[in-house]
């Protein structure tokens, strides 16, 4: 028999009933109604219900059969006018026998008297084929000590010795080297350990102070967010499930968990992890899914990458908070926040959007070759559960993780650390380039005040030399001896004061080796990058005081050439705009052209 594609929906009055049975004949349906219980069947096709309410049989039913689309539709008359029936949406719930609903143990003794009755059955079911030929394999008996020795990972730690088949896929899949023989405290301790290795402090503040990108990030809206109060149930968001959702729903094998009270807690730990993990995924990429999306759900949960088992919601958090900025593109604190709230708003809006979002992840790990296993771990057995438990322990869930804080120093990364040193690297940088800048305006109103009194004093001296050629004209006219000039032009003297010698502020020093030294224990790499970026300043504050020092050197200069100038009288060659009687250019070419003109 085939599961028919079906949906189901209501109004105060009736359960409404979608079946999609393409290629059958319409005279060919049956159905059965009794309270809890509805069968259809139209060949091939068999479908049976278990429903949350109780439908009647009363003559008030309508069918509906559309010929083109293969789509049969009933309503049948609720029991209870006006009564919820609650989680119509759960299709694996509702496909479960009637029976199955009560947790059965695994393992049934079976006694002689029983054996007795049931010899009739047995050689009813001997008259059938037995097929020899089957794959046998040489049983090996594992001893007391090696069953205990293996250690329980999965959905309510109910697994154990998958990776032992699965050598190859284990370093695609997990961090863990021996996931069989690790225990869980070995497990947390070898997860903060991998942690602090992969911090980069680099990576982190480089995102901190250039964030545009994502700050764009932070502003996008998950689909979660537009969600409506649905009409139906209080408390619950209209959530619709698309056609290959529903499908894959009525693909699981509905069955039941026995976990007891510490695995129950533990379970619903690990559905906050895995939650978080794919809000940030979701709105790292913006709700578009990449090649990276298994690799990011997968990294950034702890309960999927090294098979973590939590205690309380805030470890849960510090997992997660840690995660985010050791691992992923974009390691920003915001991000940590962001993908906090929007687990709360996933678990507020009632398991029917917890649902939707498992089944996306189990999409997404489904297309992946190596994350497959996670499903069959962890991510399958949640699709399944969440569809029977209580909304009202979601909503408890939802409100308990609003009231969770987390701020940078419980990551215990040094963050605030890191931070104030690079906030005092930039404001040192800021205050050096406003120096130099004032500095550079001083030096160049100086050099420009003295190339106006340097022109001032040539056009005076220029006057000068003009009064003193007159001078020379007259006595030689008089016969009498010409005045005696200076045949090589001054030399410039080096400045009587000595230049300043940049000297490494002690206080500065003093303040960057006692935070080197007050840093609580972590990373090696973000201890050096805080001192790296302590020797940074002192270095940029001896460059400023180079820069100044050679900027004086320079004013210096400047006022020494100018008073050299004013010591020659006048026999730098500057340029004026008066002429100078005395600056005489003889040229062969013009002496020629005079000796032509004369002999003409």
């Amino acid at each position: 028999m085939i599961t028919p594609a079906f949906d189901l929906s209501q109004d105060p009055h009736y359960l409404i009933l979608s079946i999609r049975v393409p290629y059958t004949r319409t005279s060919e349906f049956d159905l059965y109604i009794d309270g809890t219980d509805f069968k259809f069947y139209a060949k091939p096709y068999f479908l049976r219900l278990t429903l949350p309410g109780r439908i009647v049989e009363d003559g008030r039913e309508k069918a509906a059969f559309d010929i083109d689309k293969g789509l049969f539709t009933l309503q049948v008359p609720k029991e209870t006018a006006g009564e919820h029936f609650e989680g119509l949406q759960m299709l694996t719930s509702l496909l479960a026998p009637k029976g199955s609903r009560s947790a059965k143990p695994l393992v049934e003794d079976v006694t002689a008297e029983g054996c007795l009755q049931s010899v009739g059955d047995d050689e009813e079911a001997d008259e059938e084929e037995f097929d020899w030929q089957v794959e046998q394999e040489v049983y090996k008996e594992s001893s007391e000590e090696e069953l205990r020795a293996l250690q329980k990972y999965g959905f309510g730690n109910q697994r154990s010795g998958v990776f032992a088949r699965l050598q190859e896929e284990l370093s695609d899949v997990i961090d863990i080297k021996n996931p069989e023989g690790t225990t869980a405290a070995e497990r947390r301790q070898g997860r903060l350990e991998a942690e602090t290795l992969a911090f980069s402090p680099d990576h982190y503040l480089a995102d901190l102070f250039e964030d545009d990108e994502i700050q764009g990030v932070l502003k996008f809206n998950p689909w979660w967010t537009k969600l409506s109060p649905s009409t139906e149930q209080e408390g619950e968001s209209a959530v619709s499930f698309t056609e290959n959702d529903k499908e894959q729903l009525r693909k699981f094998t509905n069955c039941s968990y026995l976990l007891d009270k510490t695995a129950r807690h533990q379970a619903w730990l690990s559905l906050v992890d895995i939650l978080l993990a794919y809000s940030y995924e979701v709105r790292s990429t913006e709700g578009e899914h990449s090649v990276e999306s298994p690799w990011t759900i997968r990294k950034l949960s702890g309960t999927l990458c090294w098979l973590e088992a939590y205690s309380s919601l805030q470890e849960v958090l510090l997992s997660f908070g840690r995660r985010v900025l050791c691992y992923p593109l974009y390691r920003h604190f915001a991000m940590v926040s962001a993908a906090v709230r929007d687990t709360t708003k996933i678990l507020q809006s009632g398991k029917a959007c917890v649902l939707k979002c498992l089944l996306d992840i189990h999409k997404v790990f489904r297309e992946n070759d190596p994350a497959y296993i996670l499903n069959d771990l962890y991510i399958t057995d949640y699709c399944i559960w969440i569809q029977r438990v209580k909304s009202k322990k979601v909503t408890a869930l939802a409100a308990t993780l609003q009231k969770a804080s987390l701020q940078k120093k419980d990551l215990q990364l040094e963050l605030e650390e890191l931070e104030e040193a690079a906030a005092a690297v930039a404001d040192e940088e800021e205050q050096g380039a406003s120096d130099s800048s004032e500095t550079a305006l001083s030096s160049t109103s100086t050099d420009s005040s003295s190339s106006s009194s340097s022109s001032s004093e040539s056009s005076d001296e220029s006057g000068e030399s003009e009064a003193e050629g007159q001078g020379c004209s007259h006595s030689s006219e008089r016969g009498g001896g010409g005045a005696t000039t200076e045949d090589s032009p001054p030399r410039l003297q080096p400045p009587s004061a000595a230049s300043p010698i940049p000297q490494e502020p002690t206080s500065t020093g003093f303040s960057a080796a006692w935070r080197a030294d007050t840093i609580p224990p972590a990373s090696q790499g973000s201890r050096q990058l805080i001192q790296e970026l302590g020797e940074m300043r002192i270095s940029q504050d001896s460059c400023y005081e180079a820069e100044s020092s050679c900027s004086q050197l320079s004013s210096a200069a400047a006022e020494t050439e100018a008073t050299s100038g004013r010591c020659s009288g006048g026999t730098l060659l500057e340029p004026s705009p008066r002429r100078n009687p005395l600056l005489i250019v003889n040229a062969q070419d013009d002496d020629d052209d005079v000796m032509t003109a004369a002999t003409s």
